[in-house]
């Protein structure tokens, strides 16, 4: 046996809950419902909740894990976290009949590590101020980046594989998942040469840029190869950077689900350090080299901070993509009449209002006024929530959020049937 009897009764209790509220109706209504909003054809707007302050959130120990082993507490974390939000925030999730486990796969890095400095102000959290340490400060620091050598350990993936049928089988089903990579090259290089170095050497030493840039495009399609090549990409995609994915469009024809390709997933990418440069700086600089990554993907999501509003055009020229963030710092107005129907607006409503004095009224206001912009310019509609840093110790300000949105969009699952559905 290789998971003890008390975890392994924790974890059934929960994933046979999970498994029945899987088969409600609810499931494939909502499926249905994304598949529409992603081809460009809602019935409705969609709304989600993502990246929460689980710290913040347990009420009467729904979060508390109870079981031993390291794997087990994961898995129970998540099916816990799952039930957590069906039954006080489910907005438009989709709970499926199986639990995924994540192929263990190595060498998927570029040879660095982030060097930082840390500020916290709660301990309990982990959304942290970041200083990091400039580590591509000359050319020969580039040779500090490596193409990546991707390799599956075998061994410890059939173990986990093995420990997850000993737990569900007979419940949930257990799906092996490889990952599914993103383009998010700002990020690292912001994390391995700092913030402000980078925006000053996008101006002073804009060779250099391109030198760092260059490379980590070359290796990030390098790992993308060696994936694809391997059978060891993930596939059946059930969100897209925060968002739901499913879709009539993919996968593309000639799928084999033993040896996944590029063009049979979503992919996403972002550059939000460049929320403070030009659009013409974001095309030589981002967007240029972004095409080789997304040309190859069957759907994409771009964007995540960084606001967009005034660079949809040069959007325009990435192949693929369906999904443009609208991040809280986007002028809703002028993202709105740009995108018309040709792209999901993925509004991320601002976290802010959780964080600070609640009021309800502002938070309806607030999405009502995307809503109607978009309604104006016949965009479909996404209302996204993430980056949540706190809800100030207050769970229930989350969960009515989800009740106002449900509410603006027109879904059903207002407070009332909410109440209804966890009493039965």
């Amino acid at each position: 046996m290789l998971v003890s009897k008390n975890d392994r009764e924790v974890l059934r209790a929960l994933a046979s809950q999970i498994a029945e509220i899987a088969t409600l109706p609810d499931q494939k209504e909502t499926t249905s419902l994304w598949k529409a909003l992603n081809g460009l054809k809602p019935k409705r707007p969609m709304v989600m909740i993502d990246q929460i302050p689980w710290h913040e959130m347990n009420v009467d120990d729904e979060l508390t894990v109870l079981a031993e082993n390291d794997f087990c507490r994961a898995l129970e974390t998540r099916l816990r976290r799952t039930l957590y939000c069906w039954h006080h925030m489910r907005a438009d999730m989709v709970v499926e009949p199986e639990i995924e486990i994540s192929k263990v796969i190595h060498g998927m890095d570029f040879g660095l590590q982030r060097v930082e400095k840390r500020a916290e102000t709660d301990p309990s959290n982990d959304v942290v101020s970041h200083y990091y340490i400039d580590q591509l400060a000359t050319e020969e620091d580039l040779d500090k980046i490596k193409i990546p050598e991707v390799v599956l350990d075998c061994e410890a993936t059939d173990r986990a594989e093995a420990m997850a049928h000993e737990v569900f089988d007979g419940v949930l089903g257990v799906r092996m998942k490889g990952p599914v990579p993103c383009f998010a090259v700002w990020d690292r290089i912001t994390e391995w040469h700092g913030a402000e170095t980078t925006l000053w050497d996008l101006i002073d030493r804009p060779e250099h840029m391109h030198s760092i840039m260059s490379k980590l495009t070359e290796a990030n399609l390098a790992m993308l190869d060696q994936l694809e090549e391997k059978g060891l990409l993930g596939c059946g995609q059930v969100t897209v950077h925060c968002t739901g994915a499913y879709t009539d469009e993919l996968p593309a024809p000639g799928f084999d689900p033993e040896h996944p390709r590029t063009m049979d997933l979503w992919t996403f990418g972002m550059a939000q350090i460049f929320s403070e440069v030009s659009p013409a700086m974001h095309k030589e600089f981002e967007l240029d080299y972004a095409q080789k990554w997304f040309e190859r993907f069957g759907l994409g999501y771009y964007g995540c901070c960084e606001p967009l509003h005034n660079k949809i055009d040069l959007i325009d020229q990435l192949p693929r993509v369906r999904k443009i963030s609208m991040s809280p710092w986007v002028d809703v107005e002028k993202g709105a009449e740009a995108i018309s129907g040709r792209y999901v607006f993925s509004r991320k409503p601002s976290p802010a209002f959780l964080a600070d004095a609640w009021d309800p009224e502002a938070v309806e206001r607030d999405l009502r006024e995307t809503l109607d912009r978009c309604n104006e310019h016949g965009c479909p509609l996404e209302l996204i929530l993430k980056d949540i840093s706190t809800v100030a110790y207050q769970p229930q300000r989350l969960w009515e959020w989800s009740n106002i949105a449900m509410k603006v969009v027109g879904g059903v699952r207002e407070e009332t049937r909410l109440r209804a559905a966890n009493a039965t």
